[in-house]
């Protein structure tokens, strides 16, 4: 950590980010594996429509459904289909469980402000986060909540102010390269969770292959995510 003043300012190594006042985490990919439920709803939309599912499902990445939609089928009303996708996305929770070490990050993350900030609807992120048995945040914030989504750091952003929290001293937690983008594009530091989706064009302060290398702790009304001593892996 860096003091300024008189102000403890937040910092951002290869080992760690410390002395922060949130966390805000994305959910898909990140907190939850909801992967076979998202691939089944692209793949039967794709093909009741034509439409190749491979780059269907590329395009969905980190991205609100009625935004995908508007890029592939442009010819569609993408509110409608977009509408119709969630709905049933929020009736379809089979296999969606959490990713390894969410249960142990949010119980820390518990300790202080912190948020989730999903391209999701507000009922598909509900249904995702009591199927895989995770807390529900006080801050929610969802596709229903902005004109744009990741990655426009509007989300983002959004969940800073409602938590009361400036934007530079927030973490971000975030799987694909749209959701990284919006962390940074809203000042903060990014922790990027590793996978296809994070892609190869982006550049997160701290990479892990998964939640349970990190060590989240809260101390005298700061947060720090530091990395786990090798052979430590948390919640596996």
């Amino acid at each position: 950590m860096t003091v300024t003043g008189g102000e403890v300012r937040p910092t951002a190594t290869s080992t760690g980010l410390r002395a922060y006042d949130a966390l805000l985490f994305d959910l898909d990919g990140t907190l939850v594996d909801s992967g076979a439920a998202i691939e089944r709803a692209w793949r039967g939309w794709s093909d009741r429509h034509g439409l190749d599912a491979e780059r269907v499902l590329e395009t969905s990445v980190g991205r609100r459904g009625v935004e995908t939609v508007a890029l592939v089928a442009p010819h569609l009303d993408s509110a409608r289909e977009a509408g119709n996708l969630e709905a049933g996305q929020a009736r379809d929770t089979v296999g969606v469980v959490p990713t390894p070490g969410a249960g142990i990050v949010l119980a820390a993350a518990a300790g202080g402000p912190w948020a989730v900030v999903t391209s999701g609807t507000r009922p598909v992120a509900l249904a995702r986060l009591r199927a895989a048995g995770l807390p529900v945040p006080t801050v929610l914030v969802t596709a229903d909540d902005v004109t744009a989504g990741k990655p426009d750091p509007q989300g983002y952003l959004l969940a800073a102010r409602r938590l009361g929290v400036e934007a530079g001293r927030c973490v971000v937690f975030e799987d694909t390269w749209p959701g990284v983008l919006a962390g940074q594009r809203a000042g903060m530091a990014v922790v990027g969770i590793a996978g296809a989706g994070l892609g190869a064009t982006v550049t997160p302060d701290l990479v892990v292959d998964r939640l349970s290398r990190l060590d989240v702790r809260w101390s005298s009304g700061t947060v720090s995510v530091t990395l786990r001593p090798a052979g430590d892996r948390g919640d596996t």
